[in-house]
């Protein structure tokens, strides 16, 4: 099949005749189940926020995959989970609203932990949604040996009988094998796919699933998030990394501006970036800091080398740590953060 390259066609018909097919898929599963490393294999490039910590991605952050053939939308939405807070509640809305939305949904289910509550909860719920097709995908194969992974494909045929729950397809993928590959051997048409991993052929089985008709977005386009979103994602994955367990639901990260340096020369552009983190206590604003400010630092080099690659341009980072009292649980606060 075609590439997924960002610089191929969108003709309305594919090479071989068959008619050009654009539509939206989604990802959903319960929290780490590794639906944003998966949007992030196929499109070919970063664009949603991954980190090792369940229940980070608060956006729905669009990648868009370009073949001649097709042009897959994904759509990573928050894991679905049993909420405790208004955030969690707002977040389980996002879910259910995208799936009445979407073209195709795909449930990831990682190879590497046995079906729980979670996943018969979230199953639950897909199988009421009647006329969208839904294909299961057992993620992070590379974790687990065949016989495990046999185990797991028949349990996941197993729990969709059960439910009355129709899949699409079943397709083991290991979108950390892909990237591997693709970095060893990246494919000749620069497209950022090939067959490790099975991710290529995910997108395969996908396509057909969706409508026919034109592109729906330009042949350039990666994500149609706004790039303040983007770079405030960035900056939120650097400040995860390596902090206590108890502080991933509480950082929120704001980009108040972004704007060219005045009085630069052409070929020396310079963005200013100015953007807040905001954790809820006082007392977690040393975790942020660091001593000496060390972490913070660490922080703002990790996220301005992602967003200069982001936006391919020379970028001054200027971050502070602000306080937002239990701003997950303040329906005022939560709008005001972006929720």
């Amino acid at each position: 099949m075609g590439a997924m390259s960002d610089r191929s066609p969108s003709p309305q018909a594919a090479p071989d005749g068959a008619p050009h097919r654009a539509g939206f898929a989604c990802f959903v599963g319960r929290p780490n189940a590794g639906k944003s490393t998966l949007t992030n294999a196929l499109v070919g490039t970063k664009v949603a926020i991954t980190s090792t910590r369940p229940q980070t991605t608060r956006h729905t952050v669009r990648g868009i995959v370009h073949r001649p053939d097709a042009q897959l939308v994904l759509v990573d939405t928050p894991g679905l989970h049993k909420p405790r807070t208004l955030l969690g509640e707002r977040l389980n809305d996002v879910v259910r609203t995208t799936w009445a939305e979407v073209d195709v949904i795909g449930f990831c289910l990682p190879a590497d932990q046995r079906l729980g509550p979670g996943d018969r909860y979230i199953a639950t719920e897909l199988a009421g949604i009647k006329r969208t097709p839904k294909v299961a995908v057992v993620t992070k194969t590379d974790l687990v040996d065949s016989q495990r992974l046999a185990e797991q494909l028949i349990a996941v045929d197993r729990l969709g009988k059960e439910l009355g729950l129709e899949w699409a397809e079943i397709v083991p993928v290991s979108a950390v094998a892909a990237e591997q590959e693709a970095r060893r051997h990246p494919p000749a048409d620069g497209s950022g796919r090939n067959g490790a991993g099975q991710v290529g052929l995910l997108a395969d089985l996908l396509v057909p699933l969706l409508p026919e008709g034109p592109a729906l977005y330009p042949e350039g386009d990666l994500t149609d998030e706004p790039e303040q979103v983007m770079v405030a994602e960035l900056i939120r994955e650097a400040a995860l990394e390596g902090v206590r367990d108890e502080l991933p639901h509480s950082i929120a990260v704001v980009v108040e501006e972004m704007l060219p340096r005045e009085g630069r020369p052409a070929d020396r552009p310079l963005l200013d970036v100015h953007a807040n983190i905001y954790i809820e206590r006082p007392s977690q604003k040393g975790i942020v800091i660091g001593p000496k400010g060390a972490r913070l630092k660490q922080v703002g080099s990790t996220s301005r080398t992602h967003i200069e690659a982001l936006l391919g341009t020379p970028v001054f980072l200027d971050l502070h740590v602000k306080v937002a009292k239990d701003w997950q649980r303040d329906p005022k606060q939560l709008r005001r953060l972006g929720f």
